[in-house]
């Protein structure tokens, strides 16, 4: 019997930023009444340009095709520019992927979790971060988190490369987020004794080194933490600098997270086959949505590694049900970051997942189990200004890795 196929219709781009944060999300309408998809294309920093890229390129691409393609459809949007593996493109490419997923879980009348092959676990999980001034302020609100039910934290002090008011800039000095390396890498062994000594044992520890130090610098930083027994570093190095994990794993057990800023699969390949990481933690909506996460997860699978997606603000409740429905599913599943939403983000985006006990849980609806009142979206408008931590700057004022 010949059933009609099910056609893409339209494709709508909706920016919001119910907490300051710049979201796109993706709506595909599709030929059946009332039956359409979401998906997170959130690429903050350059939300105006994955929205052109959206209108002008993905939609005409769409407009008539079969929503049931979903592999064809992210084979050949991937390729149709020809030149491929950028943020922009591949965010764009995402929020059509997540959306036609979230369309399959409602023509199937199940979550997306069971598209993928079912549960391997009821729940996510999830890790929050502690920051403070000095070792006592991280340790209050660590505290504070394991009183939540929280058993995984993440440390920072002074968030990334640490608060150092008393540095000596040349005169001249550009405006920028300044920091000092030597000072921060000092910094973060003291921190860890503190919090281990306080604290104690039982809870997970994460650090993000979050770039902010040169490679040999942050292989020496991953040797003083290995004695405090972290569930993993991440981001010890920038993108460009992924060569230099042979040299941290030969000379440290402590476990590794890699991946926020990955775009292209040749640059997890390596560390994922080598098993230089432990962790894989991209944003799944820039590597193109969660058709090459799933491939990745079990990628990761075949040689001993982690799934860590990469869980901030600047993804919107669509891309965290889109992880969250992935984390379920995969049996490499390590832990998920979380970043709680406001009653804000709550009114525009229904059915966002929910915190319970140090675990995350999804709404059990088909599809990706989030919706997006539009017109509530539209009264928090995106803002076009950059965010000043992305101007990272040494003390001299030498450009860093933000």
């Amino acid at each position: 019997m010949n059933v009609a196929a099910v056609t893409i219709r339209d494709v709508k781009t909706i920016l919001t930023a119910p907490e300051g944060i710049n979201l796109v999300v993706v709506k595909v309408e599709t030929s059946e009444p009332g039956l359409y998809g979401l998906g997170c294309a959130t690429f903050t920093q350059r939300h105006r340009a994955v929205q052109t890229a959206i209108e002008e390129y993905i939609k005409p691409f769409l407009i008539g095709k079969d929503v049931s393609r979903i592999e064809d459809l992210w084979q050949t949007a991937m390729v149709s520019g020809y030149w491929r593996n950028g943020p922009i493109m591949n965010n764009a490419v995402s929020g059509m992927d997540m959306a036609l997923w979230d369309i399959k879980g409602k023509m199937a009348g199940m979550p997306v979790y069971q598209l993928l092959g079912g549960k391997c676990r009821e729940a996510a999980a999830v890790y929050r971060h502690a920051d403070g001034r000095d070792e006592r302020e991280v340790e209050e609100n660590v505290r504070a988190f394991i009183e939540q039910g929280y058993r995984y934290i993440r440390c920072q002090m002074g968030l990334y490369g640490g608060l150092h008011p008393n540095l000596a800039k040349p005169e001249g000095a550009l405006e920028g987020a300044y920091y000092d390396p030597a000072a921060y890498a000092r910094s973060i062994p003291r921190l860890f004794e503190h919090i281990r000594g306080t604290v104690g044992s039982e809870i997970e520890l994460i650090h993000d080194i979050h770039e902010r130090l040169v490679p040999i610098e942050a292989v020496q930083l991953a040797k003083e933490l290995e004695q405090y027994r972290l569930f993993y570093l991440e981001d010890a190095l920038p993108p460009e600098q992924i060569d230099w994990y042979r040299m941290i794993r030969a000379q440290t057990s402590t476990p590794l997270a890699m991946g926020e800023l990955f775009v292209h699969p040749l640059e997890w390949t390596p560390l994922v086959s080598e098993r230089l990481i432990d962790f894989i933690r991209v944003h799944v909506s820039t590597i193109g949505g969660i058709t090459p996460a799933k491939k990745l997860a079990v990628l990761g699978e075949a040689f001993g590694v982690r799934t860590a997606w990469h869980g901030p603000g600047d993804v919107s409740p669509v891309g965290h049900a889109a992880n969250l429905h992935l984390d379920l599913n995969c049996p490499n599943f390590g832990i998920q970051e979380w970043t709680p939403f406001s009653d804000a983000t709550r009114e525009v985006f229904p059915g966002c997942p929910e915190v319970r006990g140090g675990y995350a849980y999804i709404e059990e609806k088909p599809g990706l189990g989030i919706e997006l009142d539009e017109e509530k979206a539209a009264k928090f408008p995106p803002h076009d200004e950059l965010p000043a931590w992305t101007l990272a700057r040494k003390p001299d004022g030498t450009p860093a890795r933000p």
